[in-house]
């Protein structure tokens, strides 16, 4: 089953905000930036980048200064420009793609070039070389991954190796939407003086043998039940899910005074922020106090604040968070075992290094998540929606009342018509292959090994109802049309043990890749014609 298919059953995340967490985590992403900037998707950014670049059709330049000078050399391979720029300019569709409509929050302006604006002040680097490092870590990690693959003789799977050239057929496809003459045409807009059809296959070729061997190697990890064992004694409580009820208590709701300048701009001294702290730290020690002894009183004493008068703020209430998910502030503390149900306390929290707010936890309860996993087939019946012209709905646009009913009713069909036949699973798995709109039409709609929170909620909630029982079947609704389910029962694999085996795995595997990627040479050449004064938006 393809990742594109996988990817339609999973939830979908929320709009990205700039909290104090993810602040923290962005700075982190930067330390780790060799391993998250890797294997970047290609094939669809590049029409992300037509509709969000604003990309003016001007194909003057026959490249060849791009084509003949070195933009980076990683181990023995000499990256000229062009193929640099497919590197920098998926590097900022990964960032476009993930943070666009909230990139301002991250200091970025989409209607200024990216070599005009600070991203760090401390080092005085533009967004241009922020992107440029990924760009440059990506290529290394590419490259060291491929060489790796030749080096063991790992070729491209035959199913990866047609889903990419299906995928690279497209390309004229996409320069007659966009109105241009042919693909080469198209990626030169796109990418920049001296990209081809050609050129733009071959890193794409490049990109899919590394990760394929990448994803390779991960599967050749295995763990026997003792490995297990050993690294669930290190730490039991790593493995482990847990409940509570949590405020933040932001420092700057509590400043005073402040100094107002022309522009309206308020600036506040170091004594007045100082004390918008110290009044947050009181008001977080006042809700840890002896009368709070539930999620109830808590939120009766959060709405007695005085910064929340006329609000209805409350506490959240958070429900089997694993402890890879819990806040760093508190994560060691609701995760001590001797921790108990009503436990309440505060915990600063800091940006740089001053002190940002202040969080209050109350404790709940945890589960050791020894339950098995669940395995489930489905058959996924989308609205066939349709303009009254005959053309199809873009993607993304609401079916209508009338079109959902259709779909449903044809769901219902579905499953009169595995029930009406033999109504085994082997019927079924005949009739998804014939009819699921999720798969590739080989995988009987298969899903094995299905963790909590895996799939979208009606999906998840049918999946792991305490009375589901084997060969249960069912009709349930998500985002993405109806699935006509069948349970086929308990996985042998427990959620514990699979949160230990992707916990080990992910050790090894990231130690591995580092060490492979790390031990190849890379050395700066000229970068002169990467595309660094690009505007995301020039419209």
């Amino acid at each position: 089953m393809s990742a594109s298919s996988k990817k339609k059953l999973r939830k979908e995340q929320e709009a990205a905000k700039m909290t104090e967490k993810q602040l923290t985590a962005q700075k982190e992403a930067k330390k780790n930036r060799l391993y998250t900037t890797a294997f970047m998707v290609v094939m669809v950014a590049i029409v992300v980048i037509a509709l969000v670049v604003g990309v003016k059709q001007t194909i003057t330049s026959s490249g060849i200064r791009e084509k003949n000078t070195v933009a980076l050399t990683v181990g023995d391979h000499e990256l000229n420009s062009v193929e640099m720029n497919y590197f920098f300019m998926d590097a900022v569709n990964n960032f476009y793609s993930s943070y666009g409509s909230y990139a301002s929050m991250f200091g970025l302006d989409v209607t200024k070039p990216l070599n005009e604006q600070i991203v760090d002040e401390e080092a005085g680097t533009t967004w241009a070389d922020d992107f440029m490092a990924q760009a440059k870590d990506s290529a290394a990690a590419v490259y060291a991954m491929a060489d790796a693959a030749e080096a063991a003789g790992f070729v491209l799977p035959e199913e990866e190796k047609a889903s990419l050239e299906e995928q690279l057929a497209s390309l004229d496809l996409y320069a007659t939407m966009y109105g241009y003459g042919n693909a080469d045409q198209y990626l030169k807009a796109m990418y920049g003086n001296g990209a081809s059809k050609k050129t733009y296959t071959a890193y794409c070729e490049k990109q899919a043998l590394a990760s394929a061997y990448y994803g390779h190697y991960a599967d050749s990890l295995t763990y026997d039940d003792a490995a297990l064992r050993e690294a669930e004694a290190e730490n039991f409580g790593a493995y482990s899910s847990y409940s509570y009820n949590s405020y933040y208590l932001a420092a700057s709701r509590f400043l005073e005074g402040g100094t107002t300048a022309e522009d309206g701009t308020v600036t506040y001294s170091d004594e007045e922020k100082a004390a918008s702290v110290a009044a947050a730290e009181a008001a977080a020690k006042a809700l840890t106090g002896k009368e709070i002894t539930d999620a109830a009183s808590l939120d009766a004493a959060i709405a007695a604040l005085e910064i929340n008068k006329d609000t209805t703020a409350a506490s959240t209430n958070n429900e089997n968070v694993l402890y890879s998910s819990l806040t760093t502030a508190y994560k060691d503390w609701v995760a001590d075992s001797s921790r108990k149900a009503g436990d309440l306390a505060y915990f600063e929290s800091t940006s740089g290094d001053s002190v940002s707010g202040y969080y209050v936890v109350m404790f709940q309860g945890s589960t050791d998540n020894i339950f098995n996993l669940k395995n489930v087939r489905h058959i996924l019946v989308t609205p066939e929606h349709n303009h009254e012209d005959g053309e199809t709905h873009e993607e993304g646009e609401t079916a209508s009342e009338e079109e959902l009913a259709a779909a449903k009713a044809a769901a219902e069909e579905v499953l009169a018509q595995w029930q009406a036949g033999e109504a085994t699973e082997e019927s079924f798995a005949a009739l998804a292959n014939e009819k699921s709109a999720d798969g590739d039409g080989t995988t009987g709609g298969l899903y094995e090994n299905v963790y909590p929170g895996q799939m979208v909620t009606n999906f998840n909630d049918w999946t792991y109802d305490a009375a589901r029982k084997p060969g249960d079947t069912g009709i349930v609704e998500s985002d993405y049309g109806y699935h006509v389910m069948y349970f086929v029962g308990d996985s042998d694999l427990t959620y514990r043990d699979y949160l230990i085996t992707n916990a080990l795995k992910n050790e090894e595997l990231n130690f591995w890749y580092t060490e492979v990627v790390e031990a190849i040479s890379v050395t700066e050449g000229d970068t002169q014609y990467i595309r660094t004064d690009l505007v995301l938006n020039a419209a």
